[in-house]
């Protein structure tokens, strides 16, 4: 399989071209590579030296991230940029993107992610961005403590997340938007959510959650977005052989 070949794989599972329109990220390939087969494939959140750095070194042909490079309008190719793109010709090591469309997607995507790991039930769309919903909400199976949904999602220490307390405290119905969408806090306070859940927080919509009974739980940016890259590296190995690696390379933010 080469690099075209790959993409063409990768837009019968991602809807990367519905997105075009909405997406300020540059998804699909970012940077190409030779011809040459494929045997290797990489995923991380991020596109940055780290990440390229290990997965040329782990000897990946294509590194699959969920941020890109590029981001809706021409920049010039100087500084970090430079280096960047400098290692991933130099290395011959292609990168793919895919923002939205693993955000939003209904099976490998980084909010059905968050939903699986809580059992959420009677799923459906949340999380207007553009006109097109990229979130989940739906229910869990019986009330249970913000703790217990933070360690479930996040781990035991509380300094891997924030949380809001500002409504029930046993809490049933939840909305899921990973990544940077804070705001999407006045659509769960307009649809009645017990829980609201993102990657990072902002001092903006802490009154409105406290006037209006909403607890938010903050998980970070990074983390809320990996259980998408690591359900696409799966489902590459499943569907086509090749070999995959998920690195993770957490900011802590």
């Amino acid at each position: 399989m080469n690099l075209k070949e790959l993409d063409t794989y990768f837009r019968s599972i991602l809807q990367i071209a519905a997105f075009e329109k909405y997406d300020s990220s540059l998804n699909g390939i970012q940077i190409g590579r030779s011809y040459s087969d494929i045997q290797k494939v990489a995923f991380a959140v991020d596109a940055c030296i780290e990440s390229f750095r290990t997965a040329a070194q782990w000897g990946a042909d294509v590194l699959c991230v969920h941020h890109g490079l590029f981001w809706g309008k021409p920049e010039r190719i100087e500084g970090f940029l430079l280096n960047r793109i400098k290692f991933l010709l130099e290395h011959d090591l292609a990168l793919y993107a895919a923002h939205l469309p693993l955000d939003a997607d209904p099976a490998l995507g980084n909010n059905i992610a968050i939903a699986r790991r809580l059992g959420l039930e009677e799923t459906s769309p949340f999380g207007i961005y553009n006109g097109v919903a990229i979130g989940i909400k739906g229910a869990l199976p019986h009330p249970i403590n913000l703790e217990t949904i933070a360690s479930t999602l996040f781990g035991p220490s509380p300094s891997g997340y924030q949380v809001l307390p500002f409504g029930k405290p046993l809490v049933q119905t939840v909305a899921v938007v990973s990544g940077g969408a804070a705001s999407e806090a006045f659509q769960a306070v307009e649809e009645g959510v017990d829980l609201f859940i993102t990657g990072e927080s902002s001092h903006t919509i802490y009154h409105a959650c406290l006037e209006a009974g909403l607890n938010v739980l903050f998980g970070g940016h990074y983390q809320t977005e990996t259980g998408g890259v690591q359900g696409w590296a799966e489902r590459t190995t499943q569907d086509t052989g090749l070999e995959t690696r998920f690195f993770d390379i957490p900011t802590g933010f």
